[in-house]
């Protein structure tokens, strides 16, 4: 375990990006913000996994036609430590005009109880 490490509260930071094209732009505000290691995966929610169900179909073409940009999103996973937690918060507001804005995405975090192998950057 790395030294110091119970002494520092980290968390795992899940951002599901909807706002695809906010991509870029957002992992530029990271690095400028000396924010690192985030990992992103392609990923897609549940309602386009179900798109195949005939009930689901008409539901899907509405939001197809309001939305048609929207086929996957985009989740990143970032270790941080508790102190960076608001200044990726506040970086994710800012490029994607805010997560309380419809189908833009949505930030949780959960407690990391061991990390090894990331250096942590306070």
């Amino acid at each position: 375990m790395q030294q110091g490490m119970n002494e520092m509260h980290m968390k795992l930071v899940i951002i599901v990006l909807n706002k695809t094209e906010c991509l870029q732009e957002l992992l530029e505000e990271f690095s400028e913000r000396k924010l690192q290691g985030a990992t992103v995966i392609s990923s897609h929610g549940m309602m386009q996994e179900l798109s195949e169900e005939d009930e689901l179909r008409f539901v899907l073409s509405l939001r197809h036609i309001l939305n048609p940009e929207h086929k996957e999103n985009r989740t990143i996973f970032m270790a941080a430590s508790e102190s960076k937690v608001p200044i990726i918060i506040e970086a994710v507001n800012k490029v994607t005009g805010g997560l309380d804005k419809g189908d833009t995405g949505i930030l949780f975090t959960v407690p990391i109880d061991y990390l090894e192998g990331f250096k942590v950057h306070d």
